[in-house]
């Protein structure tokens, strides 16, 4: 099974799976509301194109003033209730390299942490996993990377790839900031995701991840940033964005088939 989280702007795409149940993150844990306008709060379980899905229509945020150990639990719920074993993360994002622009998608092949608590702090998965220390050299699968770059080259969608770089929220950055996370290494800056990503690929899940740019980082543009902008961008993404996720889950269907 397929685990799918829908961040800003992107949650129509559960509309489209055939559904055979809805969880409401509160049935998880009562203490888990999603707060965020466009965040439903939910899981989609069915299929989507043949391909067995939990879709996380929206997500847990740190910000909300939830813990990393609430922000990761529909995650752990999709691997440990539902059996998913492979995961597709999405945001949106501000873009940091200069040459992105908004609308883009980003393939995200390593992430940024030091800026957030490790979502693993406090979490002994040593009888889960055989270990209390994880290895963080393949975050995202590059099979997985690699399928959704021949996806989109298929459908005609030019897309990047990139490191993301996740802060606390809920304030956008500062020019500043955004100077020297560029000096660091970092192509998109979001407030989610790679915790997501370090919990499960602690688990053994296989990971990737995409960001729809939808505004440039503070400074690089002479205007101020709103999470209006962030959601009417990413609507206007939607279509291209869930073109490729659709297809993506076909070349993965595929792939299972023919190794299965």
């Amino acid at each position: 099974m397929v685990g799918i989280v829908l961040g800003s702007g992107l949650g129509q795409l559960a509309e489209e799976v055939d559904a055979r149940k809805m969880i409401d993150y509160s049935e998880i844990d009562p203490s888990l509301k999603s707060t965020v306008e466009g965040h439903k709060g939910r899981i989609v379980v069915g299929t989507l194109e043949g391909v067995d899905v939990a879709v996380m229509q929206g997500r847990i945020h740190y910000y909300e003033g939830y813990t990393m150990k609430q922000v990761i639990k529909p995650i752990d719920y999709m691997i440990t209730e539902l059996g998913i074993d492979t995961l597709i993360l999405t945001n949106a994002a501000g873009g940091i390299n200069l040459s992105f622009l908004p609308g883009d998608l980003m393939i995200i092949k390593d992430h940024i942490t030091s800026f957030v608590p490790s979502p693993l702090i406090g979490v002994d998965l040593t009888e889960r996993t055989g270990s209390r220390f994880h290895d963080m050299t393949h975050v995202y699968d590059p099979r997985l990377s690699k399928t959704i770059m021949k996806s989109a080259i298929s459908i005609g969608i030019d897309i990047e790839e990139g490191v993301y770089l996740q802060t606390t929220g809920p304030n956008y950055e500062t020019p500043a900031e955004i100077r020297a996370y560029r000096t660091l290494g970092a192509d998109a800056v979001g407030m989610s995701t790679a915790v997501e990503a370090m919990y499960a690929h602690a688990l053994g899940v296989r990971v990737c991840g995409i960001s729809c740019i939808t505004n440039m980082a503070a400074g690089i543009l002479d205007r101020g940033l709103s999470h209006e902008e962030v959601q009417e961008v990413a609507d206007k993404t939607g279509t291209s964005f869930r073109k490729l996720i659709r297809n993506s889950l076909t070349l993965m269907g595929n792939k299972t088939k023919i190794n299965g």
